[in-house]
Order: structure tokens, then C-alpha cells, then sequence
């Protein structure tokens, strides 16, 4: 890969989003916007390697899928005053100038999250054009065919612009129809920044930044919605140990091994004052807040070995009732594995392998490599590991546990 090719997605990771997001405002059109936005990244990747990377490529990108468009309306005699006032606009941007507006992109989650979506199509949607990953990624985070995102993605973009869904965010009395897909997406989207499904870095950290600055603006505009305070909580804490989550060379270091002296104090206060927020709401702790709270056993416990375990299996069982999924149970029988011992842990793991759970992901034979290898069952530990390292897309995820098997 060429530095300029490298420069270009770089750009795209940290600006795509915001140029969607102002292109949809312009056209009042998502899956347009998204179109000649890559477009534009298509015409970077032909230029730049002769001209070089502009000084702003942000608005480089920008004024060119601009453009992109007035064209397209003149191709299709479309000269009114919607066009007109955009070419104004186009004409007194320059690159000193653009910068991309917060709100929008709030508007652009809103807008990708409509209720004439299913909920599938609304998570597909929003993580491509929000979070800008792939639909290879997707389908990584989603365990589903690759295939199956495309289709959803087509079939959204195609249902918005039927259904002329404007590029706007709701009335508050529409929010609660909408809440739920807007903040599984937003912890998707930090998800992706706190362990990347694949490419050579294992932490994007510009992605897991901008879910959790969606989230504290959420939180100021529901107050009085728990689940919300309690992602936000959840993301304070998360995020609270990436400066020690990896070597200087990017090299992953597992929480066990993490000095904690280098975790984010003020962000872990930060988090227990947004889950103090949730419960003073009075509703019960949903979801969200029960994963703040195993978060929240990990970030106060001074050592690893002093973690409350006990309390953490605890948590993982009332969300495993809230919330059931495969990735709960697996997280649970790691909590297992530190309370009470890796033979428990290895059944429930072995339960979830004979439903065909989590099939095609690295996770699962991760964790039950390290439970073998804890329980002295060293070549099947082995196995396992180098069974995980092939599935994991992540580069850095992927040595990692090859250097695990090689260890043994």
C-alpha cells in the first residue's frame, strides 16, 4: 500500500462520517450523500498520488462531492434554487474554512435510525455511513454473511429515499421510537474504536471519541432516560484505559497486564457520575447500565487479582436475563473462570460450542484456549489459540494469540 493510499483512508477513517453527514445535509438524501462522498475518496486515491494530500483533505473531499452533485442535478435539468443556492455555497468554500457541524452527525444516527427501517437495516445502515467501516466489518461485528449487509444497506438507502425521510432529527416525542437502535449503534460504533474487528491497529481511538461525544449529547438532551447516562457511564469507563491498552508499537497488552497507573482517574469519576445518573432515575439498571457496572468493578479493583469476580459473575447473569446473546454468556464464563475456577468456565464455553454460537468468530476458541491452557491441556490449548489467531481479522488480535500458542 502506497503512503498516499495510506494518508487517504486515514483521512477517510477520521472524516468520512462528518462529509456524509454534510452531505446529507445539503441533499437531503443519506444514501446519495454516501454515494458521492465515495466518489469523491475514489477521486482522491486517482489524484492525490500526483498532485499530493491536500492541507485540509477534509474539505478537498467535501468540495468535490459538492460539486459531484451540482452536477448531477445539471445532468438531470434539476437548475432550481436548491441548486443555486448550493452552487453559493460551493463558490465561498474554501479549505481554510470547512469544518464539519456536531450537530450533524447526531441527525445523520437520527436519520439512519427511522422507524421505516428494521432494526437489522437501521444498525447495517448507521454503522456504514456513521462509523464508516465496511461491510466486512459489519458482518465481523454482526456474525452475519457479508452478503446479508449489502443487502441491507441497498434495501435502507433505497426505503429512506422512498419514504422521503428528511435528513433532520426527530421531534422529542418521537425519540423513544428510536432510542434503542440510536444507542446500540452508538456502542457499536465505540465498540469498533475500542477493539478493531480488522486492519493493523487494535484501537481506533478517533471512532470510540466520536460514539462517546454522541453519547454525552444525548445524555444532555434525555436526561431523564437511565440507558443513555448508562452508556455513556460504560464508554467512560472503556475508555478510561486506552492510553495503557497498548505498547508504544501497538502491540496489545491484555487487561492482567495493563498498568493502572496509567488509566484516566478523571474519566473513571466521570463514568461513576453518569451511572450515579442512571440510578437516579429510579427505573432498575437496563443493559447498559449493568455493563457500566461490570466496567465499573474493573476500573475501581487496584489490581487484577483483586477484582471483585464474584460480583461480576453477579452482573453478567442479570444481563444475561435483560439481554441474552452468545458474547454475554462467553464474557460470563470468563468472570467464572477468576471466581470459582477455568473447569466451570470450560463448560459453559463447551455448552455454547455445541449450539454452534458464535461460529466463524475468534472469540469463542480464544477463550477456550486459555481456559485449557490454565487447566494444563496444553496441546489442545494450542489448537485452540491457532484456531482463534486464523479467524481474527485484526492483525494485532491475531499475533497476539499466536504468540500465546507459541508461548506454550
Amino acid at each position: 500500500m502506497t503512503d498516499t493510499r495510506r494518508a487517504a483512508e486515514a483521512v477517510w477513517r477520521i472524516e468520512g462520517s462528518r462529509i456524509v453527514a454534510t452531505l446529507a445535509k445539503m441533499t437531503g438524501d443519506v444514501g446519495l450523500a454516501e454515494d458521492l462522498a465515495q466518489e469523491a475518496f475514489v477521486d482522491a486515491l486517482a489524484q492525490w498520488p500526483e498532485s499530493g494530500v491536500p492541507r485540509n483533505a477534509g474539505a478537498w473531499l467535501t468540495a468535490v462531492a459538492k460539486r459531484k452533485a451540482i452536477d448531477g442535478w445539471r445532468r438531470r435539468e434539476r437548475l432550481d434554487e436548491r441548486y443555486r443556492a448550493i452552487a453559493r455555497d460551493l463558490s465561498e468554500t474554501t479549505e481554510d474554512d470547512w469544518q464539519a457541524i456536531d450537530d450533524d452527525m447526531l441527525r445523520l444516527v437520527f436519520t439512519a435510525c427511522h422507524p421505516v427501517l428494521s432494526r437489522e437495516a437501521q444498525v447495517a445502515l448507521t454503522l456504514r455511513i456513521v462509523a464508516g467501516l465496511s461491510t466486512e466489518e459489519i458482518a465481523r461485528m454482526l456474525f452475519v454473511p457479508v452478503a446479508t449487509v449489502q443487502q441491507r444497506i441497498v434495501r435502507a438507502k433505497k426505503t429512506l429515499s422512498a419514504a422521503r425521510v428528511p435528513f433532520e432529527a426527530p421531534d422529542p416525542n418521537e425519540w423513544a421510537t428510536r432510542m434503542g437502535a440510536v444507542l446500540g449503534v452508538v456502542y457499536l460504533i465505540f465498540t469498533e474504536g475500542y477493539a478493531a474487528t480488522s486492519g493493523d491497529r487494535w484501537l481506533r481511538i478517533e471512532l470510540a471519541n466520536e460514539a462517546l461525544r454522541l453519547g454525552r449529547i444525548l445524555a444532555n438532551l434525555l436526561p431523564s432516560e437511565p440507558e443513555v447516562h448508562g452508556l455513556v457511564a460504560l464508554m467512560e469507563f472503556q475508555a478510561s484505559r486506552f492510553s495503557a491498552r497498548t505498547a508504544h508499537d501497538g502491540t496489545p497488552i491484555l487487561l492482567d497486564e495493563q498498568d493502572r497507573s496509567r488509566w484516566d482517574r478523571a474519566q473513571i469519576a466521570r463514568g461513576q457520575a453518569s451511572l450515579a445518573l442512571a440510578d437516579a432515575v429510579g427505573r432498575g439498571r437496563g443493559s447498559y447500565g449493568l455493563q457500566a457496572a461490570i466496567a465499573e468493578c474493573h476500573a475501581t479493583a487496584p489490581t487484577f487479582e483483586a477484582t471483585d469476580w464474584e460480583r461480576i459473575v453477579l452482573l453478567y447473569e442479570a444481563l444475561g436475563r435483560l439481554a441474552p446473546s452468545p458474547v454475554v454468556e462467553l464474557n460470563r464464563a470468563v468472570a467464572v473462570s477468576m471466581a470459582t475456577g477455568p473447569a466451570n468456565a470450560l463448560r459453559i464455553v463447551d455448552e455454547l460450542a455445541a449450539e454452534g454460537a458464535l461460529r466463524g468468530s475468534h472469540l469463542l476458541p480464544s477463550v477456550r484456549g486459555e481456559l485449557l491452557a490454565r487447566l494444563g491441556r496444553t496441546e489442545e490449548a494450542r489448537s485452540e489459540l491457532l484456531t482463534a489467531a486464523a479467524l481474527a481479522a485484526n492483525e494485532r488480535e491475531s499475533a497476539l494469540l499466536r504468540a500465546k500458542a507459541a508461548a506454550l
